[in-house]
């Protein structure tokens, strides 16, 4: 499983986050030890209190334990977990608190430390945790027989897909293909007969005509693409002026640039609201499923708690119900028959124990197969999205950076002009 640590302060406050039931569908209180409070918020500000007698200022140490998400894990094997964390930390015999959460049919635990140790007033020293933790999944996956992740298995690979943006677009050509771009600008010149005429052929396709920087006719494409008209459309220069006239009269190349940004970005902008209203709608019956499914998973939980409580209680007052009392309890003492009756409540006690979390653990499996289905629809959707969103900010952000480039002021000409200009000032 993933173990994810943090040495911190602030005990009420992680309290709180362990018990909050907004974002968790099921919180279960697992173990309270080494504490006198016997809850949780209770006992991390006990910590703290402890704390006020050292200069630590992080005295909690709080580890996440999530597994693979869609095994089925065991209580045994989260405190089999812990205790093994303690160990490799240092942490042995600590008090802890251990919590369970469960969140769109996934199910983990959060494990707290004090720091402190009380007989010498001091911290426990916690030196390269996240190694140490690191050797403790590794043992859980292979003891576990879980597929483990390949960032274990290989420290140096890497997903391709978390590199940056730019690095991604230096293989990846913006626009159309040039030969698509050659063909369509041959059709747009073949099919007008003045500049007006072709000009608007051009912005039907949304490329814009402007000036180029060496007084050339160019189109620019809606990625920002400069092309030249003569070489795409394949013209003379001459013919184009003849047809096109002198470019003076058209915007600079960033004149153009910032007109097609600042339509691109207000058109971007109107789809990515559009997208989250999609969303919105879309998720709004996912969600109500996924609230019914939680409250109904809680009942029943409600339900077999309350069974097993009342079967316990019949259970244990049977066995109470084995003892003889009076003459015969002393002769079975003296015997020694009460020792075999006391043996034999223990083992079934121990048995019905073990009957119980099995039967809550199968349960709680069944559960999270119901809820791991919903969570699979719930979790296209959010994709969807997030795909069409990653992919509208991206071209967004590629608009954002067509701003138009400042021109720099033309130069004198020559040392004698500025000189003549300087003589003729009084």
């Amino acid at each position: 499983m993933i173990l994810k640590a943090s040495q911190r302060g602030g005990a009420k406050q992680l309290g709180l986050h362990l018990l909050k039931t907004e974002e968790n569908e099921h919180v279960e209180i697992h173990e309270v030890r080494g504490f006198v409070s016997d809850d949780i918020v209770g006992a991390l500000k006990e910590a703290q209190a402890v704390s006020r007698g050292t200069k630590a200022k992080q005295f909690l140490f709080s580890v996440s334990l999530n597994p693979p998400q869609h095994e089925s894990v065991g209580v045994d094997v989260f405190a089999d977990a812990c205790n093994r964390i303690e160990v490799k930390t240092g942490l042995a015999g600590q008090p802890r608190v251990i919590v369970f959460h469960e969140k769109e049919g996934r199910r983990h635990a959060h494990a707290v430390w004090s720091r402190i140790d009380v007989d010498s007033m001091t911290a426990v020293n916690l030196p390269h945790f996240k190694t140490r933790l690191r050797e403790v999944s590794k043992e859980l996956y292979l003891e576990q027989g879980w597929t483990m992740p390949r960032g274990f298995i290989d420290s140096q690979a890497r997903d391709p897909r978390n590199f940056t943006l730019d690095e991604w677009q230096q293989s990846k050509r913006a626009g159309w293909h040039a030969r698509d771009l050659k063909g369509l600008m041959q059709e747009c010149w073949a099919a007008s007969d003045s500049k007006a005429a072709f000009e608007s052929a051009l912005r039907e396709r949304g490329i814009t005509l402007a000036r180029g920087d060496r007084r050339g006719h160019v189109a620019i494409t809606p990625e920002g693409e400069v092309l030249s008209v003569a070489r795409y459309a394949d013209k003379k220069a001459k013919e184009v002026r003849a047809k096109l006239g002198e470019p003076d009269e058209l915007r600079s190349v960033s004149e153009a640039k910032a007109q097609i940004a600042r339509e691109m970005s207000g058109t971007i902008g109107r789809h990515l609201q559009e997208a989250r209203d999609r969303h919105k709608q879309e998720m709004a019956p996912l969600d109500a499923r996924r609230q019914e499914t939680t409250s109904k998973h809680g009942e029943e939980r409600q339900r077999l708690d309350a069974a097993q409580e009342a079967r316990w209680i019949e259970e244990t007052r049977q066995r109470s119900e084995r003892y003889n009392k009076g003459i015969r309890g002393l002769w079975d003492r003296l015997t020694g028959q009460h020792a075999k009756t006391q043996r034999r409540n223990e083992t079934e006690a121990l048995d019905a124990l073990q009957r119980d979390r099995e039967q809550r653990q199968s349960l709680i499996d069944a559960q999270r197969e119901d809820r791991q289905k919903l969570q699979t629809e719930i979790q296209e959707a959010r994709n969807r999205y997030t795909q069409m969103r990653t992919e509208l900010r991206s071209e967004r952000e590629t608009y954002e950076k067509m701003a138009p480039e400042r021109e720099a002021p033309p130069p004198v000409r020559d040392h004698f002009e500025r000189v003549a200009r300087l003589r003729e000032q009084p």
